[in-house]
């Protein structure tokens, strides 16, 4: 399928399509909060944002920041071409099912991507709320990548139908 027609940014926003590839990692100083079933699961302003050509970002949060007991490892692992082998993560909170395998972080991260080191990044579609800067995140299309939508971005974005060649 051929590229699609990138959207015109407007004021403040950046569009996916002028993010590089291989992806680019950097910290930021913006708030997240991740709330599931009346629990706050994380809060933290220590991010790393991944960005890459047509994908959302995908911010990756301090495992430490996390609530104690919150994320419980699993045997599920797959491999990214840049940054390596991931394991995942089920989000237990109180009086809810387990989310399960709703996260994933790199044990040992390319060395390209020493920032991710030690961090969690999150589906967000299953969770009650997300909130980057207090603007709920909408998830990437599609349940297979993990970024996260919010007005500050310009798509069109890929995971949606049609968009695997992109």
């Amino acid at each position: 399928m051929p590229r699609p027609t990138p959207q015109v940014p407007g004021p403040g926003q950046e569009s996916v399509w002028d993010y590089p590839r291989p992806p680019r990692a950097e910290r930021i100083t913006r708030r997240a909060v991740v709330t599931h079933r009346g629990t706050v699961v994380v809060d933290t302003d220590d991010l790393v944002r991944v960005l890459e050509t047509s994908h959302p970002p995908t911010y990756y949060l301090p495992r430490t920041a996390f609530t104690d007991g919150v994320l419980r490892p699993v045997e599920r692992e797959t491999f990214c071409e840049w940054k390596g082998v991931a394991r995942y993560v089920d989000v237990v909170v109180p009086g809810a099912p387990p989310l399960e395998a709703i996260g994933w972080w790199y044990p040992a991260p390319d060395r390209r991507y020493p920032e991710v080191t030690d961090r969690v990044a999150l589906y967000a579609g299953p969770f009650d709320e997300i909130t980057l800067d207090a603007e709920k995140v909408v998830p990437q299309p599609g349940g297979f990548y993990g970024g996260w939508i919010t007005d500050e971005i310009a798509g069109p974005f890929k995971g949606g139908p049609g968009s695997w060649g992109w």
